[in-house]
């Protein structure tokens, strides 16, 4: 069970994972010592699941973004699918559905033609029947999960 200081270090961690534990530790209340045990408990339960760098999608030339529904004519949400998709690396997300798609897919590429080649290679998975391509014109926002509303 996370208590309000642990939520409150993830909301900062969130948004600044290169804080030092005492600057954590002064805006929650606590020690440097208190923060790295918690941090490492947090951890250790996979409440943090990774540390990682936010990169700019358009700096790095992946700036076509597209949500892509795949149909299916018998059930393909398994893990054969599931590494199939793992091991096309514009695919950055893969989420097995309910309704009349099967899986939703957060794709990124360079090009619309890069698009078309996954989509390729997504329709070459056993039982896909179609895909639809939602293309992402602009995005407001893209928030992570707070752990303070939780």
């Amino acid at each position: 069970m996370l208590d309000e200081k642990d939520r409150a270090l993830l909301g900062l961690l969130q948004r600044d994972a290169t804080q030092s534990y005492a600057t954590l530790g002064e805006a929650v209340g606590l020690s440097a010592g208190a923060v790295h045990e918690r941090v490492r408990k947090l951890r250790e339960r996979g409440v943090i699941r990774r540390t990682t760098v936010d990169v700019d999608p358009v700096a790095v030339g992946r700036g076509v973004l597209a949500f892509v529904l795949v149909r299916a004519a018998a059930w393909i949400g398994d893990e054969p699918v599931g590494a199939a998709l793992a091991g096309i690396p514009a695919v950055q997300e893969a989420h097995v559905i309910a309704g009349d798609a099967s899986l939703l897919l957060k794709v990124r590429t360079a090009t619309p033609g890069d698009l078309q080649d996954v989509l390729r290679q997504v329709y070459k998975l056993g039982g896909v029947t179609s895909t639809e391509a939602i293309v992402v014109l602009d995005t407001f926002f893209d928030r992570p999960v707070d752990p303070r509303d939780a």
